[in-house]
């Protein structure tokens, strides 16, 4: 965050927009790597439909990747963001009260 820990609050706008503006880096950051998965897979049928054919467990890999491991893929997107999420609300509300703290040590 610009502002100086001694005008940081944590109900202003200022550390509103601050939080929301990383939260929204992450978001689009997992929103690509979902885009690139559900893309992904049409693509590598259309480019490679022979190596899309091979079969993986009884699975040709297109149904495989679909089916099997697509889902747990979208849950740990969904745990990482949840995860990262949490630890940029934590920072910001640890910069606010290391802000605060040497606000009362220095005796304001």
């Amino acid at each position: 965050m610009n502002t100086p820990p001694e005008q940081i609050d944590i109900h202003s706008e200022a550390f509103l927009h601050s939080l929301m503006r990383r939260q929204l880096r992450l978001s689009v950051a997992c929103a690509g790597t979902f885009l690139v998965a559900l893309l992904g897979l049409p693509l590598l049928n259309y480019f490679f439909p022979e190596a899309m054919a091979v079969r993986v467990f009884g699975f040709t890999l297109t149904w495989f990747l679909l089916g099997v491991l697509f889902f747990p893929f979208v849950w740990a997107i969904a745990w990482v963001f949840i995860r990262r999420s949490i630890a940029l609300e934590d920072q910001e509300v640890a910069e606010v009260e290391d802000g605060k703290a040497g606000k009362r040590e220095n005796g304001r």
